[in-house]
């Protein structure tokens, strides 16, 4: 009886571990995966997430991107941090993002992300810049 119990603690454990869902940034002590800064910004984080659930954090989305182009990892999350609910990871294929130069993100390339398209439009029109989609975005950091 004890080696199925055995067997069936460790198949527990290893699903337990191995699961593909966003994880808390902790903020002020983890490092960006791409540039190793320190992640304090709760506007401009960003999180990937691999089909094995093994987790990468990003201070910016533009350092992500940039892990983005130079990674072979079967991703199956993308996260990134509403500009507008700080610390609050959404779905990155669904954001929209704003490119202004009058919202500074950690990494200089001046890019927010919002869960809502109409808080994007209305950041826009209030600060200028360029709105993107996922798509977009992607193609920017080709």
């Amino acid at each position: 009886m004890k080696p199925s119990i055995i067997l069936f603690l460790v198949f527990f454990g290893c699903a337990m571990g191995c699961s593909v869902s966003p994880k808390p940034i902790d903020y002020g002590h983890v490092g960006c995966h791409y540039c190793s800064m320190t992640i304090v910004d709760k506007q401009h984080a960003a999180q990937l997430v691999t089909t094995k659930g093994k987790v990468f954090n990003f201070d910016a989305v533009e350092c992500m991107m940039n892990q983005l182009k130079d990674n072979q990892t079967e991703m199956a999350l993308f996260l990134v941090n509403d500009f507008d609910q700080p610390g609050e990871l959404v779905d990155a294929k669904n954001a929209t993002y704003l490119i202004s130069e009058n919202i500074p993100s950690p990494m200089g390339a001046f890019l927010s992300a919002f869960s809502e398209q109409k808080a994007a439009q209305n950041t826009l029109d209030d600060n200028g810049g360029k709105l993107l989609s996922w798509t977009e975005l992607k193609q920017e950091y080709k």
